[in-house]
């Protein structure tokens, strides 16, 4: 499910999150779909159990999972992510495309990327 990097410079719960939000993002794991405990995430990947509540944490707050105390944790309906998470991306997409363009992409190939990730299709 994740995999870990020890030569990473990423703290390892940056990683379990960031992990966790590209299942999510992919479709891997559904809106609605629960979660491992935080106790068997960090069982299965050999880690501290504080580092997977981090991880945890840190996606509730980006609007990715819901707790329900008692049940555990739930990939968050779609419609619950924070649009502070959407404006960051977007400026990181901005950078990202204008340093594309100065290396001679052309805009027409950038588009062509995008309409292929809406019909789901990698590049």
């Amino acid at each position: 499910m994740l995999n870990l990097d020890y030569r990473d410079a990423r703290p390892i719960y940056e990683q379990v999150k960031d992990g966790l939000r590209r299942l999510m993002v992919t479709g891997v794991i559904r809106e609605g779909e629960k979660l491992p405990s935080v106790r068997t995430m960090a069982s299965t990947l050999a880690i501290n159990p504080n580092t997977i509540q981090r991880a945890y944490e840190a996606l509730e707050s980006e609007g990715y999972l819901c707790s329900v105390p008692g049940k555990g944790s739930f990939a968050a309906p779609h419609t619950g992510v924070d649009r502070g998470r959407k404006e960051e991306l977007l400026q990181v997409f901005d950078r990202t495309a204008a340093e594309l363009l100065f290396l001679g992409m052309d805009g027409e190939t950038l588009w062509a990327r995008i309409r292929a990730m809406e019909r789901g299709e990698a590049q």
